[in-house]
């Protein structure tokens, strides 16, 4: 696991041991992701990679592992569920609380660290002083501060380095003229790594956070005229190498119809009027992909079939005692 889930791992292992997991059927091994690929890549015997992470690193490892193609016993299987940079669209028969609310609980719960958390959001300008007013009032109500107390909507991000990264993206926004910061905006590490739940208003669609992945409480929204959707959607769909998680909100059927056609291949996990978070295993097959993986759907019988080698077994009960055929014997 990565040095900053061990003990989230270790917990997991002891329920699996104490549900009557057989010994061996999943082995945790605490390791160095470098030194472990090192390692497990040049092994004949390997057989498989499923791997949750970032997209540069699993990039990396599909390198590695295809310019030793010719030393395994077998294909690898590989499986890959990275990051994203997933959206909130509204156009302009939206709903705006209901937007609000799916910026609230999309874009903060679990501190956006999450790959389906929302980064990004387009709304139409006549939605945005209504949008912006309901979610500033639901992060003046958000309470912050440790995990233990389940009545805290915002804890901590992950670590200090993540924490940095966070907070050097607040201050360029701040300094930036093409954005804004319109909610939230201020972090504090002296107690815990806190970064307060952010919007940032940007000026621009191909703004650096509504490009980049920041897994973090931040979303970046870009305003757009009513009318424009069309013109919307062709940003929305090139902006980014990303395809894991989206969302619509539209009271107008067929505009629905139209949005879910046109943004087909922008998210392996699609939402209409509801956030792009929150898919259940084993009940909502979860991936994306272009750049968010190989879209093998965690949790459902896609994924599984993955990693299964089918095997025809044909059985004969009366075999052939003659090699020619019954036309060459009429002959």
């Amino acid at each position: 696991p990565s040095k900053t889930a061990v003990w989230s791992a270790h917990l997991i292992m002891e329920v699996l041991q104490e549900a009557g997991l057989p010994d061996g059927v999943i082995n945790l091994v605490y390791a160095d992701g470098r030194e472990a690929a090192e390692v497990v890549f040049n092994h004949r015997e390997f057989a498989g990679l499923h791997f949750t992470g970032s997209t540069a690193v699993f990039n990396g490892m599909w390198g590695t592992i295809a310019s030793k193609i010719g030393h395994y016993k077998s294909y690898p299987r590989i499986v890959g569920e990275t990051g994203g940079k997933d959206y909130i669209l509204a156009d302009e028969t939206a709903n705006p609380k209901q937007v609000a609310t799916a910026i609230t609980r999309g874009a903060f719960e679990y501190q956006g660290q999450k790959c389906s958390a929302a980064s990004r959001a387009y709304i139409p300008t006549n939605l945005w002083e209504e949008v912006k007013q309901y979610v500033s009032d639901d992060l003046a109500t958000i309470r912050t501060g440790v995990v233990e107390d389940f009545s805290n909507f915002v804890n901590a991000v992950i670590d200090e380095e993540s924490f940095d990264k966070l907070a050097a993206v607040i201050d360029a926004a701040k300094a930036s003229p093409d954005a804004e910061i319109v909610c939230g905006g201020s972090y504090d590490k002296s107690e815990g790594y806190f970064i307060q739940p952010t919007v940032i208003l940007a000026k621009k669609p191909d703004y650096i956070t509504m490009r980049e992945e920041l897994f973090g409480p931040i979303l970046t929204v870009y305003l757009y005229e009513p009318g424009k959707l069309e013109e919307t959607m062709e940003i929305l769909d090139t902006t980014t190498n990303y395809a894991l998680t989206g969302a619509i909100f539209s009271a107008d059927r067929s505009r629905i119809e139209r949005m879910t056609t046109r943004l087909m291949h922008t998210a392996g996990n699609f939402y209409i009027n509801d956030k792009p978070t929150a898919a259940v295993v084993d009940q909502q097959p979860f991936g994306g992909g272009r750049g968010s993986g190989t879209n093998d759907k965690a949790g459902s019988v896609f994924n599984l079939l993955r990693w299964v080698s089918p095997q025809c077994i044909k059985e004969t009960f009366v075999p052939a005692t003659n090699y020619l055929y019954p036309n060459f014997l009429e002959a």
